[in-house]
């Protein structure tokens, strides 16, 4: 029998197709044929492909394979990420043990604590390193590995522009610590306790005890914040098959569920189904009723306006008022800090997703299809349903019928002349007190960041536990970056006689561990120079009623037009209206000023979006 040495060398002599200089070589092909640099030559082309490729060991054969390329998002700066070595590894497994070719390259990694200003700064710039090198480089299929808040966002948005078959696989959730008998996990617990801290009812003892243990283990925060919310969304979506959202990032299972991800991603290859294809109307609403019913970050909002308005078929088809509509009918099922009790461990070992997605089979599109070829509904009928006793301790799974919360854990405001944008945003179901759902008082503006801290523990600051605090200046482009700083603390004086919600207002995000009466996203953001939030002055009295979604300035029309006309005036005078001074900002941040678009839009680049770039006439006219 002909060593495989002896094979290689046949093919070399002139048996192999690709010396063949007669045959012309097809710019839609597979594995090392397509995406070929351009040289002028092809054949010559894909010779240097080989020659180079070669020199990492592989052989004729291997390189005949599909190949399935794998991102790897791995960085020493992002715990969330830590054990994509581990993914990579049993990925690859899973592709070569189903006739592929594994070959993983990287991308940009980001981590929520280890980027300034904000990773939601650099979400965009993701996208385009993950659409690009996609693009770029000769992959048959694409494994997208991310984890933390905003990766999987980022790699879907440029996974759809780019519009080759791909599969996601997150790293999965970290597991709860404990602190004195209690279980404690990253980051409701973390925010809960900071609270007590800056409230004087714990001591510096405790706060650093309890940061030994809010993150005991690798992987995303332990409870349904952004990460947990966007795997769940990727398999509502279809883009992820239904197991794979819940499994600890430190588990065999998680392991076991990247080696099957490498074999759906070799079938992918050979079907070449399109995320574009994969991707319909149903989908989003299916991922909505997901958001709606496991009580989801408000972040996700944004991250699906940018998503959806990749898609050229769907772009501006969905937009936040369609969360509010299928919130009105999704019940809270999923009994997860921080709008309940339990942790993402707790949601797995309930039945995770495909549990909670059989509660939810009257409310879907069972038709829609998924990564696998086959629909959600046919999936569902391939994982049998064993639930727990429907009110076991274990079970944070609730029935259909008798839900955590009746409706609309998240809210869009669609009155009032506070947030005309339409992205104005609460998690009803996390609020502490929900007296103040519908709740009249006086505003105590900050102007910045850097304000908010300057005066917030200030003991002469002049609020009281009924005012509403007004955050602004944290939009999209007025850090720049829209940061998860929207969780104003409670002001310390009256933290420390035991006040622990207040209605607080803002243009920013608010991380999806976070809870709290917090209304998000307003827009146009304050920093536009036609922002009503932008000229909320203090004093100045705002009512919220989430049952009627109205946000309202109690400001006449007349005395708004004026605030809005001197303020215009005034920036203009100081040279600060950043609409224009962005046009002189270098680099990535001055791409970022001059691109992004508000929250209702998914804070995305314009240029980016399935419409592609205003022309200089669109421009003038906005």
């Amino acid at each position: 029998m002909a060593s495989q040495q002896d094979e290689d060398l046949s093919q070399t002599s002139g048996k192999n197709p690709d010396y063949d200089l007669t045959a012309a070589i097809d710019p839609n092909g597979v594995g090392l044929r397509q995406k070929l640099t351009s040289y002028g030559d092809a054949h010559f082309s894909l010779f240097m492909r080989k020659l180079f490729i070669k020199a990492m060991g592989y052989s004729e054969d291997a390189l005949s394979r599909p190949i399935v390329g794998i991102v790897n998002t791995y960085s020493s700066f992002n715990p969330c990420h830590a054990n994509i070595p581990q993914l990579v590894d049993a990925v690859k497994r899973g592709v070569q043990l189903n006739g592929g070719l594994a070959i993983d390259f990287p991308t940009i990694s980001l981590h929520e604590s280890f980027a300034a200003p904000t990773s939601m700064y650099l979400r965009n710039l993701m996208s385009m390193d993950t659409e690009e090198m996609i693009q770029a480089q000769p992959v048959d299929s694409v494994v997208l590995i991310g984890g933390c808040d905003k990766t999987t966002p980022a790699q879907l948005m440029g996974g759809i522009s780019a519009n080759k078959p791909i599969i996601h696989l997150v790293t999965g959730p970290m597991m709860p610590g404990s602190f004195r008998g209690t279980r404690v996990g990253a980051c409701t617990d973390c925010r809960n306790n900071w609270a007590k801290f800056r409230a004087g009812i714990i001591d510096i003892e405790d706060i650093s005890a309890l940061n030994e243990e809010l993150a005991p283990t690798a992987g995303t925060c332990g409870v349904m914040g952004t990460a947990s919310t966007m795997a769940c969304l990727l398999v509502g979506l279809g883009m992820m098959p239904i197991q794979g959202a819940t499994a600890p990032a430190v588990s065999s299972a998680r392991l076991r569920i990247a080696e099957s991800t490498g074999a759906h991603a070799v079938q992918l290859a050979k079907t070449r189904l399109q995320p574009q294809t994969i991707l319909t109307r149903e989908s989003f609403l299916n991922a909505i009723t997901v958001l709606q019913a496991i009580g989801g970050s408000t972040n996700a909002m944004v991250h699906l306006m940018a998503i959806i308005n990749r898609h050229p078929a769907l772009a501006g088809t969905i937009t936040p008022a369609t969360i509010d509509s299928i919130g009105r009918r999704t019940p809270l099922l999923v009994d997860l800090k921080p709008s309940g009790d339990n942790y993402m461990t707790d949601f797995h070992n309930a039945g995770g997703m495909p549990a909670l997605l059989h509660q939810l089979r009257p409310l879907l599109h069972l038709d829609a299809l998924t990564v696998t070829g086959r629909t959600l509904g046919d999936e569902l009928d391939r994982v049998p349903l064993r639930p727990l006793p429907a009110y076991s301790p274990a079970n944070c799974i609730r029935p259909l019928g008798d839900p955590l919360y009746p409706a609309s854990s998240l809210v869009v405001f669609q009155k009032g002349n506070l947030a005309p944008g339409g992205a104005a945003v609460i998690k009803a179901s996390a609020s502490k007190d929900r007296r103040l759902l519908r709740h009249r008082g006086r505003a105590v503006v900050f102007n910045g960041s850097a304000d908010l801290a300057a005066r917030i523990d200030d003991p002469d600051l002049d609020a009281d536990a009924d005012s509403v605090l007004v955050l602004r200046g944290i939009g999209p482009l007025g850090n720049p970056g829209m940061p998860e700083a929207g969780l104003v603390p409670i002001p310390r004086k009256l933290a420390a006689r035991g006040i622990q919600d207040m209605l607080r207002i803002s243009d920013g995000r608010m991380s999806g561990t976070a809870g709290g009466t917090i209304v998000l996203h307003v827009s146009p953001e304050g920093a536009d120079p036609g922002s009503v939030l932008g000229v909320v002055r203090d004093g100045d009295v705002i009512v919220c009623d989430v049952d009627e979604r109205m946000l309202n300035l109690e400001v006449s029309e007349e005395e708004l037009r004026a605030r809005i006309e001197q303020r215009k005036q005034e920036m203009a005078a100081k040279g600060q209206e950043s609409w224009v001074a962005r046009e002189r900002v270098r680099g990535y941040r001055g791409l970022y000023m001059r691109e992004v678009n508000q929250a209702e839009h998914g804070a995305d680049f314009g240029f980016l979006t399935a419409a592609g770039p205003r022309t200089k006439e669109e421009d003038r006219a906005v």
